[in-house]
């Protein structure tokens, strides 16, 4: 039994408990099921989970849990034991196809370490903006920067991945497509059309592909009709969808009629770039305090009157 007040070693045994409960519920459930959350259930979690932590800070006094869940002892742990699944993951092949380990976005250990580490991280952030003392904003500010914008990062990235979507258009010259093929192979109709005007291929001295694009008319629902050019590494942007060369008829090479695009919607993504922009901000007012606190500050010397 814990005995109080609890250490690293509580931290650990928490965390660990919560990875064993992950692979029970990986053997009884099957994988997270993320298409669950699509909006407007995501944005209702998060929602729910900030006034969760709220009410656990305002009640950390009277339950020793949620006191802990915002200590180093808490902390500590819940940050291994992310970047242990999170190298697991990153040795391992991932694919949507996979299972277990093998896709680590919807397997329960890695989700519910992210979610103990995101608990731990929403505590620690609600106990230093409570005690904030204007008086000492160098020291707080970049905490809270750093500390609030991985909280959003992390909770936007994970739960704005519902709403994610990316699909296939097989587009041929001189005719209008408005059908593409999503990752389970199924046909969807789009609220864009394409006609493909022509395929672009740049070569090297050896006949390799150098550049690869296509010339497009983009039809839309709301009247953005225009004419755009579509490379690899720069997409066109449309009604909130971004479109891709993803690729084109490889036999046929330069004299390709066809093209492939991809499609790709991800609402959530300006908020997962406004937390990374709130930790870069928090590191730069960190790195200049301390700049400000090394400085050395030279005291006016007394004279000596002179007879």
């Amino acid at each position: 039994m814990m005995t109080k007040p609890w250490t690293l070693r509580e931290g650990f045994a928490v965390g660990g408990t919560l990875i064993a409960f992950g692979l029970l519920l990986t053997l009884s459930f099957g994988p997270v099921r993320w298409d669950a959350f699509e909006w407007p259930t995501n944005g209702i979690t998060m929602s729910a989970l900030v006034a969760l932590l709220l009410m656990m800070h305002l009640l950390r006094s009277h339950v020793y849990v949620f006191r802990f869940l915002s200590t180093y002892a808490a902390a500590i742990p819940a940050i291994v034991y992310a970047v242990v699944v999170t190298i697991v993951m990153g040795l391992t092949r991932q694919s949507a196809e996979g299972h277990g380990i093998h896709d680590m976005l919807t397997f329960w250990p890695f989700v519910l370490t992210y979610v103990y580490l995101t608990v731990v991280l929403g505590m620690v952030t609600f106990r230093r903006l409570f005690a904030f003392k204007p008086a000492q904003w160098r020291r707080d500010v970049p905490f809270l920067l750093n500390h609030l914008g991985l909280f959003l990062t992390l909770t936007t990235a994970t739960l704005g991945n519902a709403d994610l979507r990316r699909v296939k258009m097989i587009t041929n010259v001189g005719q209008l497509e408005w059908r593409a093929i999503n990752a389970h192979m199924e046909v969807i109709e789009m609220p864009i059309a394409i006609e493909l005007r022509r395929f672009i291929m740049e070569t090297y001295d050896d006949g390799s592909p150098r550049r690869y694009a296509s010339e497009l008319e983009v039809v839309t629902r709301t009247g953005k009709d225009f004419l755009a050019t579509v490379d690899v590494n720069h997409p066109v942007k449309v009604d909130g969808w971004k479109i891709y060369q993803f690729g084109y008829d490889t036999a046929m090479g330069a004299d390709s009629q066809t093209s492939i695009l991809e499609f790709v919607r991800d609402p959530w993504l300006p908020v997962v770039y406004a937390g990374i922009y709130m930790m870069l901000a928090g590191a730069l007012l960190m790195f200049i305090g301390q700049k400000s606190n090394t400085r050395p500050h030279h005291s006016p010397q007394r004279q000596t009157p002179t007879s």
